[in-house]
C-alpha cells in the first residue's frame, strides 16, 4: 500500500498541474507550486494576471478549490495568487508568447532575436530559444533554428540555476516545439564569473516587436 501511495501521489499531482495549466490558459501562469503540508495542500500560481485567476469575486478560484477537492480528492487547498513582475525572466510565458507569434504566421528567427533580446533587457545573465519543427511553408522540412545570449550551463550542478520550458505551437505545416532557457539575474556560479556586460549581435539589438 506504501508503494502504491508513492507512485500515485506523482501521477495525480501531474494531473492536478495540467488541469490548472488548461483551466488559466487565459491567465497566462507562468509556474504552479503544490506542497502538501498536515493541515493543508498549498498551491501558489504565479501569473501575469491574477485577476483571472481570482475571478469576480473569488468566484473563479472558488470554482477551482471545490474541483480541486471534489475530482482531485485534495485535502483542504489552498491557492495563493502570485503576480510576476517580469513575464522575460519567466521560461514558460516567454515560450507562450513565442508560441503565439508563430502561430500567427510571424517569422519564427525574428521572434526568437526580438525576445531573446527582452529577456537580456530584463537583466538575465544568459538566455536561449530553440525551435524545433516544420519551420517555414507547407511542406517544408523539419529543422531547428537557436539564438543565445549570455552563459547557458549545459551539464553538471549549475544546471539547477537554469529555469527552463517547453510548449509547442500549432501550425499549418506542423507542430513546432519551442524551448527557452533563462539563468536569472544574480545567479552564482562557483566556477562561472557571470558578472560581464553581454553584447547581443545588431541582428538582435535591432529587432522589433512587431516581428
Amino acid at each position: 500500500m506504501i508503494e502504491k501511495k508513492f507512485i500515485e501521489e506523482p501521477i495525480n499531482k501531474y494531473k492536478i498541474m495540467r488541469f490548472l495549466e488548461n483551466s488559466l490558459n487565459h491567465a497566462w501562469i507562468a509556474n504552479i507550486d503544490i506542497q502538501r503540508t498536515p493541515l493543508a495542500t498549498r498551491i501558489t500560481l504565479e501569473t501575469l494576471n491574477p485577476g483571472k485567476v481570482i475571478g469576480r469575486r473569488g468566484r473563479a478560484i472558488n470554482t477551482l478549490t471545490e474541483v480541486l477537492k471534489n475530482e482531485f480528492k485534495v485535502d483542504n487547498p489552498q491557492i495563493n495568487v502570485v503576480e510576476i513582475t517580469n513575464p522575460y525572466l519567466e521560461p514558460r510565458i516567454v515560450a507562450k508568447k513565442a508560441s503565439k507569434y508563430i502561430e500567427m504566421g510571424k517569422k519564427v528567427r525574428a521572434i526568437m532575436h526580438f525576445l531573446l533580446k527582452e529577456i537580456m533587457n530584463a537583466g538575465a545573465m544568459g538566455a536561449e530559444i530553440v525551435a524545433a519543427g516544420k519551420i517555414g511553408a507547407k511542406g517544408a522540412r523539419a529543422k531547428t533554428l537557436r539564438v543565445y545570449a549570455g552563459y547557458i550551463p549545459k551539464a553538471g550542478e549549475p544546471v539547477h540555476y537554469v529555469r527552463t520550458a517547453h510548449l509547442n505551437a500549432n501550425t499549418k505545416s506542423g507542430i513546432i516545439g519551442v524551448l527557452v532557457r533563462i539563468v536569472p539575474p544574480g545567479t552564482k556560479f562557483p566556477d562561472k564569473q557571470t558578472d560581464q556586460k553581454v553584447d547581443l549581435p545588431k541582428v538582435v539589438q535591432s529587432a522589433e516587436g512587431d516581428v
